[in-house]
């Protein structure tokens, strides 16, 4: 779940589970990966919930911007692949959830 507006970045794990229980109106501690993002666009913070304690994941991009969903009051949604197109500074709209082919049926 990424938070589209930008957060105060002083914040630590407890400071952005508050975020997400209040503004989010999610539950910091079922698991899902929570995605903030600084003014600068270049900087990034997950927390997530791994069964023992809050985990807290800081990325800053030393050159380039990560690709941000526009700025508004909102939360979406991203696959895992869509993640780490995002955490790697590449444009995660590109990437899109393979489909299943089914094989050519046979002949009776």
């Amino acid at each position: 779940m990424i938070a589209t507006k930008p957060v105060d970045f002083r914040k630590g794990s407890e400071g952005l589970a508050a975020l997400v229980r209040e503004e989010m109106k999610c539950e910091p501690f079922c698991g899902t990966v929570y995605v903030f993002r600084a003014k600068r666009a270049d900087r990034v913070k997950l927390i997530f919930w791994d069964g023992t304690g809050m985990c807290l994941f800081a990325k800053r991009l030393e050159d380039g911007k990560f690709q941000w969903p526009k700025i508004q009051d909102s939360v979406m949604r991203l696959s895992a692949a869509q993640l780490s197109a995002l955490l790697e500074g590449l444009d995660w709209r590109r990437v899109h959830e393979t489909r299943e082919m089914m094989a050519p049926s046979q002949p009776s």
